[in-house]
């Protein structure tokens, strides 16, 4: 008796549908991944590069201090809500829709108390708003 032995075949691996998987997952990945740039950045504020702008007429200047406190064309500010500040800003533009606020706030000044200003301004119907800051040490 006689056998005939069969010719080894290989086993073939098919690496198409290997590499079509491992894209569909690479790009899934690259699609759900976010990436943190807050970690990344140094900030210090407030400083700018800027000329100085001439007084105008129509400008309020609300000074808040490092610990909230607020202050309107110099003047101290009963009080530190919202409410108040707005009465406060209506009372400092005397009816003049068009006049310019100020933020001038102190680099250690809390992100809230900022954010009371901006809303007070609008709610005093004061729309155009703007932030001082100092000039940076290299700029003439």
């Amino acid at each position: 008796m006689k056998f005939r032995r069969r010719g080894s075949e290989e086993p073939e691996i098919n690496l198409i549908p290997f590499i079509d998987v491992l894209l569909v997952i690479l790009i899934f990945l690259m699609l759900s991944t976010t990436y943190s740039r807050f970690t990344e950045l140094q900030i210090t504020l407030p400083t700018a590069d800027a000329e100085k702008l001439k007084e105008r007429p129509g400008e309020v200047i609300v000074a808040v201090s490092a610990e909230g406190r607020y202050a309107i064309n110099r003047q101290a500010v009963d009080g530190r809500t919202v409410d108040a500040l707005a009465s406060a800003l209506r009372a400092a533009a005397e009816g003049r829709s068009d006049a310019v606020v100020i933020v001038s706030a102190d680099a250690a000044t809390p992100h809230q108390a900022v954010i009371n200003v901006m809303d007070a301004a609008r709610r005093a119907g004061l729309p155009r708003l703007t932030f001082a800051s100092q000039a940076t040490a290299g700029s003439p």
